[in-house]
């Protein structure tokens, strides 16, 4: 870690923002593809992965 220079964070930096800003057009440019292959199920699953998780986690606080 004591090799990382300021340029170093100045590259990471902008790397990150330019993935981001591509991520989203990419995301927008797909929209209508989204829309017609993925119906309303999306949701529902991210709840139900985010409740199981939640409840591993009480159950493991709990032992």
């Amino acid at each position: 870690m004591e090799n990382i220079t300021t340029g170093h964070w100045i590259f990471a930096g902008i790397f990150a923002i330019a993935f981001l800003i591509y991520l989203f057009i990419s995301y927008r440019r797909d929209l209508q593809l989204h829309k017609i292959h993925y119906k309303s199920g999306g949701i529902q699953v991210l709840l139900l992965i985010v409740i199981t998780l939640f409840v591993l986690f009480v159950f493991k606080r709990l032992m």
